[in-house]
């Protein structure tokens, strides 16, 4: 009998010293780049969540640019942000159109740096913007200091709109006069 017992707390002691060795290893796989979160809410029908694992079952979009910061020809992969707008059901196309004109987003980093763009300039039916949110340079995911989300406009001369560690998407209306 004193066996059976001595048994049971040996594996007692083993099942606590291996939960207790495992919490590190949750810990580290929840600040992944993969357990990051890309929020978009706001003036949306339907406020989304997104991960990098969500971002790549999406239709994806390939751009290769020159940043203008270091000159270096960059490719980044991603979807375009018109693509997520209308996942959140944000007025689009013919439905873009009167007051929905002066609706706008802003882009926030993890850091607090924000941009914003007009609703318009983000709809392809107006201008073929081709703003993405990206999850990979060159082929690789991004860096620590880029990602794991970046908002890359390809069309502007200087990447001032260009926000690494994107953390949220904000649709706003604009206030009536």
């Amino acid at each position: 009998m004193h066996r059976i017992i001595r048994v049971c707390i040996s594996l007692m002691i083993a099942a606590l010293l291996a939960q207790a060795l495992m919490a590190p290893v949750e810990v580290y796989a929840q600040s992944t780049p993969a357990a990051a979160e890309l929020r978009i809410s706001g003036a949306v029908s339907t406020p989304l969540v997104l991960t990098v694992v969500d971002l790549k079952k999406m239709s994806r979009k390939t751009l290769t640019v020159v940043n203008p910061h270091d000159k270096k020809k960059e490719t980044y992969k991603g979807v375009l942000l018109e693509e997520l707008l209308h996942r959140a059901e944000v007025p689009q196309g013919e439905q873009l159109r009167g007051s929905s004109m002066a609706n706008y987003v802003i882009a926030e980093a993890e850091d607090g740096y924000r941009v914003v763009f007009s609703l318009a300039e983000l709809d392809s039916g107006i201008l073929e913007s081709e703003v993405i949110v990206a999850d990979t340079i060159d082929g690789a995911p991004l860096s620590a200091q880029q990602g794991p989300f970046r908002l890359v406009a390809p069309h502007e001369k200087r990447p001032a709109r260009w926000v690494r560690m994107l953390k949220s998407i904000t649709v706003m209306r604009a206030p009536a006069q």
